[in-house]
């Protein structure tokens, strides 16, 4: 979508920051009236740039403590194999996010589990089963430096 002003880009920071916020206090934080907040919240959901708000919630505090990033070759690289293991992996509730990269392995995964036992049941279940599975790298987190969902927005025209 091209044509995004100064108060698109406000109003996409403030919901990055906090999208629980209500039209009103949203509209008060970039100071437009509420009728405008809500008009131009609508056009940036209905353009795609908005893809869904949600609320993002703490892995230790509801025991999914286990944090760990997968790289995943597949012995078989047609697009029917990639597709195949995309679309399970997608599937699965462990799996927060699925990449398929170049190059290098086939797929990244970023996987949120309770403990090493639910990784193990996880690793059976998507990647041993799979005789497609060629080899699986994987790395475990001992600490979260950093976790964002915001991206980085350009400057406002003229600014």
């Amino acid at each position: 979508m091209n044509g995004l002003d100064a108060i698109d880009l406000r109003l996409l920071d403030a919901l990055q920051a906090d999208a629980s916020l209500s039209n009103q206090a949203l509209a008060a934080h970039v100071a437009v009236s509420p009728a405008t907040c809500l008009r131009r919240v609508k056009r940036l959901v209905d353009a795609g740039i908005v893809e869904r708000r949600v609320a993002l919630l703490s892995p230790d505090r509801l025991g999914a403590g286990l944090s760990a990033l997968l790289e995943i070759t597949l012995d078989r690289q047609g697009a029917e194999h990639l597709d195949a293991f995309e679309a399970r992996a997608v599937r699965e509730a462990a799996v927060q996010q699925c990449w398929r990269v170049s190059p290098g392995p086939d797929f990244v995964l970023v996987v949120q589990l309770r403990d090493m036992p639910a990784y193990h049941a996880f690793t059976q279940r998507l990647l041993t089963q799979d005789a497609n599975v060629r080899n699986v790298k994987a790395f475990f987190s001992v600490k979260r430096a950093k976790f964002d969902t915001r991206i980085a927005l350009p400057a406002a025209p003229g600014a």
